[in-house]
């Protein structure tokens, strides 16, 4: 077969969440319920944060970046997720499903790398604060936001293309709720190692590099609120940091979970749980926990209404 010219497959058969009709309703309620307030939730946040000048500071604008984000994120896998939670037969076009997988993993990636600038943004706020202005001013904070958006839309043109030209030719089905790498090379009528190898070493380097950098932010903010003499000092520190610290953990555990591992059988009822996870509950976790555990959110929040 010569890749690329044995694609007969026209569309492929989503296996979702279940197959039980009365779970599927449930399930459709919890997951619209959550999307909705996901939605509202990380819209507050941008108005918020854009009406408000008071809010037009680094650590704002790469948060009205972020649920900006959660938002697209969430939405190129969540409606689709539902409509077929309706359906009988849960079908997605050939083409519609690359896209998906492509702007999946475009804004994953846009996700990954904002936290880990704000990871650098906390690290100098807590170590630096006397030069945080000058070391994060909004022309450099534009300019990492910027990147990160790049990045995110040049670079997963990579495993894009690379799976795409893999020859389909049968079966079609799906067993997961959205397009992702690694049921559709299951799928592909030759196994190209080659290709394989790529996808894992790029989806590692990149996990890897970004969860390296934010770890080593974490731990230059730690032995810095660990030095305070004050207990108050001490906390007021931490608490500025560990609602970035909990989205943090679950995004790049469930990922590196899902994408850094050997190719291969796995549960997929346990990848679908975990799938869901950082597809789902993420980006409503991001609006909550930020807005929250942040007085002067919350004190805009209270004089806008």
């Amino acid at each position: 077969m010569q890749e690329g010219n044995e694609t007969d497959v026209k569309e492929f058969i989503l296996y979702g969440l279940s197959s039980n009709a009365g779970s599927q309703a449930a399930l459709f309620t919890l997951f619209l319920v959550i999307y909705t307030l996901t939605l509202i939730g990380n819209i507050t946040i941008i108005i918020l944060v854009w009406c408000k000048t008071s809010l037009h500071k680094p650590m704002y604008i790469f948060l009205s970046n972020l649920s900006f984000v959660e938002i697209w994120y969430t939405t190129s896998t969540v409606p689709k997720m539902l409509s077929g939670l309706l359906s009988k037969i849960n079908s997605i076009s050939f083409k519609s499903c690359f896209t998906q997988f492509y702007f999946f993993f475009s804004f994953g990636t846009i996700e990954s790398f904002l936290l880990t600038i704000m990871g650098y943004d906390r690290y100098l706020a807590i170590c630096h604060p006397l030069r945080y202005n000058i070391l994060m001013s909004n022309n450099k904070c534009c300019f990492f936001v910027a990147s990160c958006w790049i990045i995110g839309f040049l670079g997963s043109l990579l495993p894009i293309i690379l799976v795409s030209k893999l020859p389909f030719c049968g079966p079609n089905k799906i067993n997961h709720f959205l397009c992702d790498p690694g049921p559709l090379l299951e799928l592909s009528c030759v196994r190209y190692l080659r290709t394989e190898v790529i996808i894992t070493v790029y989806f590692a380097l990149m996990l890897l590099i970004t969860f390296s950098f934010t770890f080593v932010s974490y731990t230059f903010i730690l032995q810095t609120i660990l030095g305070i003499s004050s207990s108050t000092g001490r906390s007021k520190a931490f608490s500025t940091c560990a609602s970035h610290l909990i989205v943090v953990s679950i995004f790049f555990g469930c990922v590196m979970y899902m994408y850094i591992r050997p190719s291969g059988n796995h549960p997929f009822p346990l990848d679908k749980v975990i799938a869901v996870f950082y597809t789902v509950v993420t980006p409503l976790l991001n609006p909550v926990i930020y807005t929250l555990r942040n007085k002067e959110v919350l004190e805009t929040l209270r004089k806008i209404i």
